[in-house]
């Protein structure tokens, strides 16, 4: 009999309860004679006291029934309100000496490097009162990585201020409720104290993270709350931001953001090229003013839809309540081309370059499942090592692609020669049978060097990873450093939808962001993460043409600042297109995208 399944066989036996309970089968026959009138009342007496034991049995077996099941429902209620992360990598992790289960609480001593001085608010940036055990990461990420760079007062002040106006206006709030419910009516909705950015998520994870924190950023110069997309797994990879309130759009928003594109009536520049605003220079509100104004700042986007980035069409914005928003772009160095933010962007950010480093650690606080894998990999195969070397592999070949991304030799090579040009890396002897020698003499001279260097590689490919590993278990570092490579994953293709996929990556963005030096590929949005989250300035690789490995194969970066891909030309003053990469010394054009714009620390042409 298999548990669970009802049977198929109609004569079965119903099992008794106890003896007392007992259901059997009688042979086919004629029906029983009724019994005689004197014994009918003996029966219906013993019928009574047999239905009394009956109801006592019943009664203590459901007792026992309640005193077996309440405990392992609690167990399972506690174990669902506090249940352990999973790793999140498709392979084991080593058991470790000294490991400490992520629900435990981490004291100050398990620091996984000596020199970094734990400040879990990150100088500021965060503040106390979150519930810990929901969200390991939020204050334990200052264990593993320390800043270079200290916020300033005014954006902890301003960040302050943005929480009050969050909780006092968010999902929930009766302020919320009123405003979504003018949206929904399709009415004009009227300015008021709380005002919406609503950001539509989607692209992969690299872009998700740029996008959100160039919304974040405009949302703050506008006294906007900040609402995200909840059906993109945000929620999955990372923990609430804001106290006492959430940045996840309800289930019941009355827009349906899908049918957003470049085409909708309500884009910004398609109301702009149908003049539904008249044609005057101050774009007047004049007349049937829709309740919401969408945002196309999402790849190839138009002319008018960049208009977004003048100041005239700033100020003409702050007339709308609700702006939808649509972008994949790390937008933020056009806002410091704005004259109207220029004054509020330097407060904020005295050091110009830190604008990702500061918003990207307070905003984005990885779940415990993401939190536990990066962690207990950190601690299983790099926290001993002498240095660690990350190395950010994105392969952008047509062919190779639609190879799983290689293997590309010339690709390889270019990583090496990187990494051992800039010294990031050691030689390697190049004489036959080099390894076994030196290994040999340092035991007979008992010098056995134990300096190690940890490679961590991130790639879709496993290949590059492995030849790297060969090329140095084959021919020994010259200095006798022993050099280890790790790759977490190799998912082979790209899958930005699935979510198992996007944990991983997020995992890996935070492994890089705790290295001591970073190697990444130019043109790619999951490096520019990891280097603004570590504040590095990372060495990055410039992209062959016809296989050929460029010289130099990679180049220091002016700053940890993503680059903004696909930023506008247009000069708002002038109008007329222009080198926007020469209107102020702060914003320069990008090493690895020559059309881009990126922020530095410069104050000088």
């Amino acid at each position: 009999m298999v548990m669970g399944r009802p049977s198929n066989r109609g004569d079965e036996e119903r099992l008794p309860l106890r003896g007392v309970l007992e259901t059997q089968q009688r042979a086919p026959g004629p029906p029983p004679s009724p019994p005689p009138a004197h014994h009918a009342a003996e029966q219906l007496k013993e019928a009574r006291r047999g239905g009394s034991r009956l109801w006592r049995a019943s009664v203590r077996a459901g007792l026992l029934l309640c005193l077996l099941t309440v405990p392992g429902v609690l167990l399972l209620l506690r174990w669902q309100a506090d249940s352990s992360p999973q790793w999140v990598f498709d392979f084991e992790a080593p058991e470790e000496d000294d490991d400490q289960d992520i629900q435990d609480d981490m004291s100050d001593d398990l620091s996984p490097s000596p020199q970094i001085a734990y400040d879990r608010l990150l100088g500021g940036l965060l503040v106390e009162g979150f519930d810990e055990k929901s969200c390991r990461s939020r204050y334990q990420f200052a264990h593993y990585q320390n800043s270079p760079s200290i916020p300033s007062p005014y954006l902890i002040e301003r960040l302050r201020k943005q929480e009050a106006l969050q909780k006092k206006c968010g999902p929930g709030t009766k302020a919320y409720k009123e405003a979504s419910k003018q949206l929904k009516s399709g009415q004009s909705v009227n300015v008021t104290d709380c005002n919406y950015l609503f950001l539509i998520i989607h692209a992969g994870l690299g872009n998700r993270m740029l996008e959100i924190t160039s919304a974040f950023l405009y949302a703050l110069l506008t006294n906007r709350i900040l609402l995200v997309d909840r059906y993109k797994e945000i929620a999955d990879l990372f923990c609430e931001p804001f106290p006492g309130t959430s940045w996840l759009v309800p289930s019941d928003f009355p827009l349906n953001n899908d049918e957003f594109s470049q085409s909708s009536p309500e884009s910004y520049g398609n109301m702009l090229q149908n003049k539904v605003f008249g044609e005057n220079t101050d774009r007047s509100l004049a007349g049937n003013r829709p309740p919401y104004v969408y945002l196309h700042l999402d790849g190839i986007y138009g002319f008018h839809d960049k208009l977004f980035f003048c100041e005239d069409d700033q100020q003409f914005l702050q007339g709308f309540s609700w702006l939808i928003m649509r972008t994949d772009m790390y937008f933020v160095p056009s806002l410091f081309l704005i004259p109207a933010f220029q004054d509020e962007l330097s407060r904020l950010f005295p050091e110009k370059d830190t604008v990702f480093h500061h918003l990207a650690r307070y905003l984005f606080h990885p779940t415990n499942n993401v939190w536990y894998s990066v962690t207990k990999y950190f601690r299983s195969y790099l926290a001993k090592a002498e240095k660690r070397v990350g190395i950010q592999i994105r392969i952008y070949e047509t062919k190779g692609i639609l190879q799983r991304n290689g293997p590309f030799p010339h690709i390889l090579n270019q990583i090496l020669s990187c990494a051992q040009n800039e010294k990031l890396l050691p030689e390697v002897s190049m004489a036959e049978g080099a390894a076994a020698e030196t290994q040999n003499n340092q035991t007979a001279a008992g010098t056995q060097n134990n300096r190690t260097i940890a490679v961590l590689t991130t790639s879709l490919s496993p290949w590059y990873s492995d030849e790297i590993q060969k090329k140095y278990d084959e021919q020994p570092a010259v200095d006798g450093i022993t050099v280890k490579v790790f790759q977490p994953s190799h998912e082979e293709y790209q899958r930005s939808r699935n979510k198992k996929h996007n944990m991983k990556a997020l995992a890996e963005i935070y492994l890089l962001s705790m290295s001591d030096v970073l190697i990444t590929s130019g043109f790619s949005t999951f490096g520019y993460a990891a280097q603004g989250l570590a504040g590095l300035k990372p060495w990055i690789m410039f992209r062959s043409e016809n296989h050929v490995i460029p010289d130099p194969p990679c180049g220091r970066a002016m700053s940890i600042e993503p680059c903004f891909h696909q930023a506008p030309s247009y000069d708002c003053k002038a109008k007329k297109d222009a080198d926007l990469g020469k209107v102020v010394p702060y914003v320069r054009h990008c090493e690895d995208v020559s059309w881009g714009l990126k922020i530095v620390n410069q104050t000088h042409l």
